[in-house]
């Protein structure tokens, strides 16, 4: 599973408010590179696959692809106003070890 804390429930509908459109969520995923060997990767999307994991549901959907499942599972998605820092942050208990800007880790 993975969630939402309040304030970044709050971030991902503004964003999704901003296109206008219907049908966009959350797709979290992981892909090789950044200080700590993985990083995360987020963007808003309106596509599915059969493959994806779904969490939530209307605008504050989360979706995930099979194989960044496996890093992501249990993970918990805030966000920070902070001037430096700021964002999306990721609590991610599979996470063994990450870089100090908290978009890289290793597992």
């Amino acid at each position: 599973m993975i969630t939402l804390t309040p304030k970044a429930k709050d971030q991902l509908l503004k964003l999704i408010q901003q296109k206008n459109e219907k049908g966009f969520f959350m797709r979290v995923g992981v892909k090789g590179g950044g200080c700590s060997g993985l990083s995360y990767s987020v963007e808003l999307d309106s596509n599915l696959s059969e493959w994806d994991k779904v969490f939530g549901e209307d605008a504050s959907k989360i979706v995930v692809d099979q194989k960044s499942f496996v890093y992501l599972n249990g993970m918990e998605i805030d966000f920070s106003t902070e001037l430096v820092g700021g964002g999306f942050q990721f609590r991610n208990p599979n996470a063994t070890g990450s870089c100090g800007c908290g978009t890289s880790f290793s597992a």
